[in-house]
């Protein structure tokens, strides 16, 4: 056999084995977290994780939520954009920790305009079908707001203390059922939400603000619920 063929014969085994080797190459496993999109802003949106759309079956309406979505942890880049755009809003790098639960609040058009909560969702085991509420304040200009739940049957009224932009309440428990909503700036005694709703036994929920107190249209101040837990 000639030398040339010798040395092709080398080179091949050599390819072989890295070949060989690359494919038994272990990668690291990423533990998934879960991620709720809630969209406060004026417009309709859609959200991508490192360039793939996560919202596929729909767009993200104001006032509306992705729920939870499981998504890997670590750091992982996001970008929002308009329905129908094809610019992105901007971008927003998170770091977040495995199997967990988190809620991204999206309430303008940068990345400076979003924050974002852990959530801790426990059953409450002593009466499972109490439903248990609470609010987050996503009102920029708002100041502080407060929250009544009054249950109209029973006559009975709960109180969410003033919470500030930003921040999240405690939950507070409650029958389910039709409630009558009222959220107040704080010192005020005309609200400006009264609404009702009606919550399912046993469930969690998130009510939260959105727009501006003298917003028109979409912007304009109300309120949103998101079914956490059912």
């Amino acid at each position: 056999m000639s030398i040339r063929c010798l040395v092709l014969f080398f080179i091949a085994g050599i390819i072989g084995f890295s070949s060989c080797k690359n494919n038994d190459e272990v990668f690291p496993k990423v533990v998934p977290t879960n991620i709720n999109v809630v969209n406060a802003t004026a417009d309709t949106l859609n959200f991508y994780l490192n360039g793939t759309r996560q919202n596929n079956l729909s767009g993200l309406f104001p006032a509306g939520a992705s729920l939870y979505l499981p998504v890997p942890s670590g750091q992982q880049n996001y970008q929002f954009k308009k329905a129908g755009g094809f610019t992105d809003l901007f971008s927003l790098p998170l770091n977040l920790k495995d199997s967990s639960y988190y809620s991204l609040y999206v309430y303008g058009e940068a990345a400076s305009q979003t924050f974002v909560t852990t959530d801790v969702l426990l059953s409450y085991t002593l009466h499972p079908d109490t439903t248990q509420i609470r609010f987050v304040n996503v009102s920029p200009d708002a100041g502080n707001l407060n929250v009544t739940i009054l249950n109209p049957t029973a006559l009975d009224t709960i109180s969410i203390a003033p919470q500030a932009f930003k921040a999240t309440s405690p939950f507070v428990l409650n029958p389910g059922g039709l409630q009558e909503i009222k959220v107040f700036q704080a010192g005020a005694t005309t609200p400006k939400v009264d609404t009702v709703i009606t919550f399912q036994q046993g469930a969690i929920y998130t009510l939260f603000s959105k727009g501006l107190i003298n917003g028109k249209g979409n912007a304009a101040f109300g309120i949103g619920v998101i079914m956490n837990v059912n």
